[in-house]
């Protein structure tokens, strides 16, 4: 609703300037990046193998009228609330390089540690989201006794979730320890997109092929009653989840000036282009299956083992290069932190990323491995974090940093979305609660599902 004007006034709220927040330097490299890679940046963050279960996890609960509305609507929201975020790049200005250091430069101190932890809480979720992933595309059912790629090496199905599980964080700790920063990605964007239009493309045409075969599809919302609820709070959740990264002002440092306008390229790349291999293969997948679709939507199709196989390398692959976007804040502020510069093969930085990296990928796997309910933590991601994060605060940060330039009609509005997502970030978040809790009920630690 506003134009993406920059000010460079200090931010005041009640009439008072808030004191400022001590902002340390970056060890990673910032503002070299053209929108283009940016975009593929974002893109694969949308197109990662979490888009191989929203057919089942979102459209289940919703069905076609919900699903394809929400779909869309998410995708405007998404859109406009990063577009906010983006536009307070350079507020009072400077450069706001992190989301942590924005929300203290608007609200001050207590503000800035609440947002890190925020931030902290939704970028450790999501990856633990994507090792639950790994390890299942590593361990892929192909029936109920064959196995995508460990049936290629053994037979005995000896090996559980939680060890392919282990083997995916092993990877990504490697993956970790050989890309400094987020920049240094380079080359591996392009892999990545050429590994999500595999995984996509199969579970598409395969899914397509099935639907085909199929006499008839139920398409009817399961459950019943306070269950039916949860369950569509829950799936709403995981739309907002879908298209949002939590770390915006993070992936907008690494672009080139001008800052604002070059970003906004990007996000308009992101949800045009970026958003129809997700569209069309949640779409497909629900079409083919109806509400049997499985969480992970390999696990539904039928087809050539070595097609199923490879789309499931593929997807692993993948999944490999988003965590590191997802992870990068955290790298960021340990390299930071204990002053990490220079030469990446140095053996003082080479030695710590081993240590830090590793660690941080250690636990995120652990927690990964005992609790791999993959839908309920899309859902709970999205409440508890998505909602305050991309939603909630980027409507009242722009409130107070442009309150003088807004009419009462424009306030009104942003107060609106303040009330609204608040609500629905507080009702997702029990819906996702009382979902992990029955599914820990039904599952042990450590499951092998």
């Amino acid at each position: 609703m506003e134009g993406a004007d920059s000010d460079s006034r200090s931010p005041k709220a009640n009439g008072e300037m808030h004191l400022e927040v001590e902002v340390p330097e970056t060890a990673h490299q910032i503002s070299k990046d053209s929108w283009f890679q940016v975009g593929f940046v974002l893109t694969t963050g949308i197109n990662s193998a979490f888009v191989l279960g929203y057919s089942g996890t979102t459209m289940v609960p919703l069905g076609w009228a919900g699903g394809v509305i929400g779909f869309v609507l998410a995708t405007g929201i998404s859109l406009y609330a990063n577009a906010l975020i983006a536009r307070l790049h350079e507020f009072g200005g400077k450069r706001h390089i992190r989301y942590r250091d924005l929300a203290g430069h608007i609200y001050g101190k207590k503000a800035y540690f609440l947002t890190w932890t925020l931030q902290y809480v939704n970028l450790f979720m999501i990856n633990t989201g994507f090792l639950i992933l790994a390890g299942q595309a590593l361990k892929r059912r192909i029936s109920l006794s064959e196995e995508a790629i460990y049936v290629l090496f053994r037979d005995d199905h000896d090996m559980k979730l939680p060890y392919f599980t282990a083997i995916g964080g092993f990877v990504c700790a490697i993956f970790a320890i050989g890309i400094p920063h987020l920049s240094a990605l380079g080359i591996w964007l392009g892999f990545s997109t050429f590994l999500s239009l595999i995984y996509i493309i199969v579970a598409f045409v395969l899914s397509l092929i099935d639907g085909i075969k199929a006499p008839s599809k139920d398409y009817s919302i399961p459950g019943s009653g306070a269950s039916k609820v949860f369950s569509t709070i829950g799936a709403a959740a995981s739309l907002v989840f879908a298209f949002n990264t939590g770390m915006l002002p993070e992936i907008q440092a690494t672009i080139r000036q001008p800052v604002v306008k070059n970003m906004m390229k990007a996000l308009y790349f992101q949800f045009t282009v970026g958003v129809l291999p997700l569209y069309a293969v949640v779409f497909m997948g629900y079409w083919a299956y109806g509400s049997t679709t499985s969480t992970y939507l390999l696990n539904s199709v039928s087809g050539p083992i070595w097609v199923k196989a490879m789309a499931n390398i593929a997807a692993f692959l993948q999944t490999v290069i988003a965590l590191h976007i997802f992870a990068s804040p955290m790298y960021e502020y340990l390299d930071t932190q204990y002053g990490i510069t220079g030469s990446a093969l140095s053996p003082r930085n080479l030695s710590f990323r081993i240590v830090a990296r590793g660690g941080y990928l250690a636990i995120n796997t652990l927690v990964s491995a005992a609790l791999p309910f993959l839908g309920d933590f899309m859902s709970l991601t999205g409440a508890i974090s998505t909602f305050p994060l991309t939603f909630i605060l980027a409507n009242h940060m722009y409130v107070v940093a442009k309150d003088n330039k807004l009419n009462s009609l424009q306030k009104l509005w942003h107060w609106l979305n303040v009330c609204f997502f608040s609500c629905m970030s507080i009702t997702a978040a029990i819906a996702a609660l009382r979902l992990i809790a029955l599914d820990s009920k039904t599952y042990n630690l450590f499951a092998d599902l």
